[in-house]
């Protein structure tokens, strides 16, 4: 969590600079309250999230992204996380076959409790594949 807390900072520089501002707490404080619509932020707030100490909540993190033009997944996370999870995606649809995908489809529309069932079957069977056959 602590590294998460310390990324997020870089990133938040990082952006600052790109948009043409100094990673500055006063400067972060200021333009930030500008643009926010709920509880405004103080300068130890701010400068904690630039420190690394703490992480925005959603709603200020959209505004961060916002004021200085990231994708609040990017500001948050990364660009490499979007990028795994686009790529496993891509992965997944290119390996499926069409009966796959049509069984897969035929699952998600099922009730909840007729999902469970199905999902204890398919388990069942897995740790069945797996026992040394005998």
């Amino acid at each position: 969590m602590e590294n998460d807390k310390a990324e997020f900072a870089r990133r938040l520089r990082e952006a600052m600079v790109a948009a043409g501002y100094e990673p500055k707490p006063a400067v972060l404080e200021r333009e930030f309250n500008l643009r926010h619509f709920g509880r405004s932020m103080t300068l130890q707030g701010v400068r904690r999230w630039l420190q690394g100490e703490t992480l925005p909540t959603n709603d200020k993190l959209r505004t961060l992204a916002e004021w200085l033009n990231v994708p609040p997944q990017e500001l948050s996370f990364g660009v490499e996380l979007p990028q795994k999870i686009e790529q496993r995606r891509k992965d997944w649809e290119v390996s499926i076959s069409f009966q796959e995908r049509e069984i897969f489809e035929a699952f998600l529309a099922l009730p909840a409790p007729q999902k469970r069932v199905v999902r204890e079957v398919i388990l069942a069977f897995a740790r069945l594949a797996r026992l040394p056959a005998e």
